[in-house]
């Protein structure tokens, strides 16, 4: 089974920073391409950054202001989230999938491998 666990989530103001992280068992870490998504209230799931072991990629509104990593020591991928705005404001849901980087923008809809829980990310003006 593929579990995943998110942590990092909480209030910023714009401008500030918040580093997400997203635990998984090794055999996951290992196995999978992972990945952040988030959903803002009245919104659909979005896209936001999946790494694998050779490439990352990046939803266009966040390039250049978060970084997504493995830390293969924790077995985590994390989300370095720098210059944060209030429409960055949602719920970042941790995922994970065996298809490649840079198609889950559009098939994630099509079904995940395994989602987390969720953490709260609230960007205050």
């Amino acid at each position: 089974q593929v579990q995943l666990v998110e942590s990092g989530g909480g209030l910023v103001q714009a401008g500030g920073s918040l580093r997400l992280s997203c635990a998984a068992s090794a055999h996951t870490f290992s196995h999978y391409n992972l990945g952040w998504f988030r959903q803002a209230p009245g919104k659909e799931r979005e896209f936001v950054a999946a790494i694998s072991w050779s490439e990352t990629y990046y939803e266009d509104s966040i390039k250049g202001r978060f970084t997504i990593s493995r830390d293969s020591a924790k077995n985590t991928v994390d989300l370095q989230m720098n210059s944060l705005k209030p429409e960055d404001t949602a719920v970042y849901y941790c995922a994970a999938n065996r298809n490649p980087p840079v198609i889950w923008r559009a098939t994630f809809r099509g079904g995940m491998d395994s989602w987390g829980k969720g953490t709260q990310v609230t960007v205050s003006s």
